[in-house]
């Protein structure tokens, strides 16, 4: 079994980018980077599918609204 990937991998990713994302997007560029068996976790979740990881960081305010769609931002990845 793959080790989980932390969901600040994905934070990191959607900062280097600096696109701007839908929740369709975001998925999609997840399953691209990651693979579309990837599970990921969090400092208090674990085994998460691509989706559940976006609801998970939406709920928690990880990601900055910019109209159409959101990003995110460094001050936002806890990094412990």
């Amino acid at each position: 079994m793959d080790p989980e990937i932390h969901g600040h991998e994905v934070m990191r990713m959607m900062v280097d980018s600096g696109a701007e994302y839908t929740r369709a997007s975001l998925r999609q560029a997840i399953i691209a980077r990651f693979g579309a068996g990837a599970r990921f976790r969090t400092c208090s979740a674990e085994g998460m599918t691509a989706d559940q990881l976006i609801d998970f960081l939406g709920a928690r305010g990880k990601f900055v609204d910019c109209g159409a769609g959101f990003s995110t931002s460094p001050d936002k990845i806890c990094d412990h």
